[in-house]
């Protein structure tokens, strides 16, 4: 659909309370440190600019609130920044032995990352609402492995899962690894299988998007029933299906989703002659003959018709929650978040080496419509998203590209190697390249937020 100005506002909105909520949480990793490191700090901002709102605590610190909410920091008092009385001198950051530094510096990214847990641990305890990862449809790939409708995913390369979220990223990295792997099931009869799923016979030209579906998966949350909306007043149909039916069958094939019913249509048009459409009518199963004609349009040339319209498909009830106590959903918190680190990292590693598209980086623009969009499902689904972007914002932080703190931590990592500290030089020329590779980074994810702008 076309987005409206609702969307742009709501999108802008749940940007800033995301960004706010784990800004805040960062940076006061690093200030909690500093202050048990004996660290003075001078000023904790969430956002950067003109202070809209400030006041100073017992210790001199100025919380403030700025302008632009796009990020923050802690400034500490620092020799390298300005002067410091010699009585204050032993409170400088740059005094500070390296192992404190090093601490100070990781907080930031701790902090985040033990806010992923929490959030997580917040997510189950409301429970997160949910499909089953039960197959609608199988076809090419998962039809050769064997997989029919009704068979719910179990796990998938080892590993256990519920829900078809869970199942759709379990497959994400075999995928585009090109790697054969085993799925087990159980089928519609309670029967457990193990499939093995050859993912290596993907296409080269693989979207991401898309890889459930490429791989031969329709969920059977997605399948709209085949409930006929209008029948053409001159079409094959006409006076024998009225609106309200529901297509169970056609010509013996069972009909499970509206996506079916075309192509059955087709093959029984290219057979030729009458074939049997049963329908469910008020409750009573009717089996009615009709016979398809060509399609008048001659945009469909070739196409055979009924001459009916299915309904729109409607977003079904969510059938699956993943729902815990506060005790049984700490281990499952933390369990999460080692599969979305794990996830995270592996996903990075590929687009390093060319195995996964430079697609994948995202900018404001793609997380602040993520944003609303996990806003607007509901609760459950806004902790997960402020969890993985919690996660998200630790992993890059952590990157040891000078500028984020794992720059500062790369830095501190060689003083602690060499004996002393880089030189002032060094360090300079670290920072250049940090902006520089900050830079190009920022480019491409704004770069990708443009392309998902735009239509087709």
């Amino acid at each position: 659909r076309v987005p409206t100005m609702g969307d742009f506002l709501g999108s802008l909105w749940w940007l800033l309370v995301s960004l706010g909520v784990l800004v805040t949480f960062h940076e006061f990793g690093h200030y909690w440190v500093a202050r048990r490191c004996g660290v003075d700090v001078l000023r904790f901002s969430v956002g950067f600019g003109k202070p809209l709102w400030s006041r100073h605590d017992r210790h001199g610190t100025e919380f403030a609130i700025a302008a632009i909410p796009l990020g923050g920091y802690v400034k500490m008092l620092d020799e390298r920044e300005g002067d410091v009385p010699v009585d204050r001198q032993a409170h400088a950051f740059n005094r500070q032995g390296v192992w404190r530094r090093i601490a100070i510096v990781a907080a930031g990214p701790v902090a985040n990352l033990l806010l992923c847990v929490a959030l997580l641990w917040m997510m189950f305890m409301v429970g997160r609402q949910d499909y089953a990862a039960v197959v609608g449809q199988a076809q090419g790939i998962a039809a050769e492995a064997g997989f029919h409708p009704g068979d719910r995913l179990l796990s998938v390369d080892g590993r256990e899962l519920e829900t078809w979220s869970e199942a759709a990223m379990a497959l994400a990295g075999p995928a585009l690894d090109r790697r054969d792997i085993e799925v087990a099931v159980e089928d519609a009869a309670g029967q457990a299988r193990v499939h093995t799923l050859r993912l290596s016979q993907l296409p080269p030209d693989l979207d991401e998007r898309r890889i459930a579906e490429q791989a031969g998966f329709t969920w059977r949350f997605m399948q709209a029933p085949a409930r006929i909306d209008a029948v053409a007043e001159d079409g094959a149909a006409a006076g024998v299906l009225l609106p309200g039916d529901l297509v169970l069958a056609v010509d013996g094939t069972r009909v499970d989703a509206a996506g079916q019913v075309a192509p059955l249509v087709q093959t029984l048009g290219e057979r030729g002659g009458t074939g049997m459409v049963e329908v469910d009518r008020g409750g009573e199963r009717l089996a009615l003959e009709l016979t398809p004609r060509p399609s008048s349009d001659p945009q469909r040339a070739g196409r055979w018709e009924l001459g009916i319209a299915l309904a729109a498909p409607q977003a079904p009830a969510y059938d699956a929650v993943q729902r815990h106590g506060p005790l049984a959903a700490v281990p499952m918190a933390l369990r999460e978040t080692g599969r979305l680190a794990s996830d995270s990292l592996g996903m990075m590693w590929r687009m390093l080496t060319g195995q996964a598209s430079a697609q994948n980086v995202s900018g404001p623009i793609t997380i602040a419509r993520a944003a609303n969009a996990s806003a607007e499902r509901g609760l459950d689904w806004f902790l997960y998203f402020l969890a993985l972007l919690s996660l998200s914002l630790a992993i890059i932080n952590l990157l040891p590209i000078p500028i984020l703190d794992g720059g500062h931590l790369l830095y501190y990592l060689i003083e602690l190697v060499k004996g002393s500290p880089l030189s002032e030089r060094a360090m300079a020329a670290g920072q250049y390249v940090g902006l520089a590779l900050l830079a190009g980074l920022m480019g491409l994810a704004f770069y990708n937020d443009i392309l998902g702008l735009m239509p087709g």
